[in-house]
């Protein structure tokens, strides 16, 4: 199941590791992806903290983890080709994660639906 933060990305689960990429929000509001900046394999992540950040044609955007962990993957053609995101930003993961904490204020899809409806 996938759930979302405030801040556009989502989280998908599944037992003790997690996908985290961006929402189709995020990916509209941002236009065309030209840059990710992403951690490195076996880099520890926070939650609530910085893990990257994305570049656009209009801005660059941190990337804030909505989970704590160990980066297990990356997705390496991602980097080559970050637009990618753009056409499809929810199979288009950025890094899995050991999860070793996770918000508790993530969102599942309805409650993103509102929160979006909200902004």
């Amino acid at each position: 199941m996938m759930f979302f933060s405030d801040k556009h990305i989502w989280v998908e689960k599944n037992n003790d590791t997690a996908k985290i990429g961006i929402s189709n929000y995020a990916q509209n509001e941002l236009g065309v992806i030209m840059f990710l900046n992403l951690p490195d394999l076996g880099d520890k992540l926070s939650l609530g903290e910085e893990l990257g950040d994305i570049e656009s044609l209009k801005t660059v955007s941190d990337l804030v983890s909505p989970i704590g962990g160990i980066v297990t993957a990356i997705n390496e053609p991602l980097i080559d080709k970050p637009d990618a995101i753009n056409a499809d930003p929810y199979g288009s993961w950025l890094i899995e994660v050991s999860v070793s904490e996770i918000s508790e204020n993530l969102m599942d899809k309805n409650e993103y639906k509102e929160f979006l409806a909200n902004l």
